[in-house]
């Protein structure tokens, strides 16, 4: 069973959630890391979800602002302490493009001991992607794209599940027709919103490269998304979120629409 458990949804600067980031499992205990947030916060997100670190095998990086980076040392201190000490005993592998592999390993060399870090190359293997890469992780195809963002260099995928369904994930930009090809007619589409069209003005999403509500569940209406998940949200309605974002949405997009809390779980 396809399983994605939502390890946080906020962007960068939230407080009362964690990062966006998330897991996906095949259901056979095997686990991917998509995007790791900004901290150690992702062991107490890992913790709560029940995902022990015995169990990750891939992470997927998609750039290298610091709210999807920085978890990364976290995890593979956790991971190589494991493998010295017996307790992990697959090869751990984490897939991103050329530039931010140098920066990964630039980042844990400067924050972890050197016994930790000779492990990479070893059995923590850093792999680049290019734009349309297909790699098989946890049984399944993800090919990687280039979402040509206008900041940072920034890659998502497109996945087909053991089901035949099809994931996308568009990283935290708005969408580029470039990707039309990966995105259209996707059976889940993974799409940050940074908050409402209706607090544009307060929030200023598009200063900041990013999505409104509208935006997004326009985009899924124009591609043909089966379901759409929102995230990568401001967090000042964070308990009323689900209920604001959903009664926007559903005036611009008629299929599924999810907006998550930090550790749900979407059976896909």
């Amino acid at each position: 069973m396809n399983r994605l458990i939502v390890l946080g949804t906020g962007h960068a600067t939230v407080t009362k959630c964690y990062n966006t980031c998330f897991a996906l499992t095949n259901g056979i205990n095997d686990y991917i890391l998509v995007d790791v947030g900004g901290g150690n916060g992702i062991l107490v997100s890992l913790e709560k979800a029940g995902i022990p670190i015995a169990k990750i095998h891939y992470a997927f990086v998609s750039h290298n602002h610091s709210d999807h980076l920085l978890g990364i040392v976290w995890i593979i201190r956790m991971i190589a302490s494991s493998i010295l000490s017996g307790g992990y005993t697959q090869n751990f592998t984490v897939y991103s493009h050329h530039e931010l592999i140098d920066n990964i390993i630039a980042l844990v060399n400067l924050t972890l001991e050197k016994k930790l870090t000779d492990l990479i190359g070893k059995r923590i293997l850093l792999i680049p992607v290019e734009d349309g890469q297909t790699e098989n992780i946890i049984g399944q195809d993800f090919t990687f794209f280039d979402i040509h963002s206008t900041q940072a260099k920034q890659f998502g995928f497109t996945l087909r599940l053991s089901n035949g369904k099809c994931l996308t994930f568009l990283g935290d930009e708005p969408y580029n027709p470039l990707c039309r090809n990966y995105v259209l007619n996707s059976d889940w589409l993974l799409s940050e919103a940074f908050c409402m069209y209706d607090e544009r003005d307060l929030f200023k999403p598009y200063e900041k490269h990013h999505s409104t509500v509208k935006d997004a569940c326009e985009l899924g209406a124009q591609l043909n998304i089966k379901n759409l998940v929102l995230w990568h949200t401001d967090d000042t309605h964070i308990t009323c979120r689900k209920e604001l974002y959903t009664a926007e949405g559903k005036k611009y997009y008629s299929g599924n629409l999810y907006v998550p809390d930090d550790h749900d779980v979407i059976e896909l």
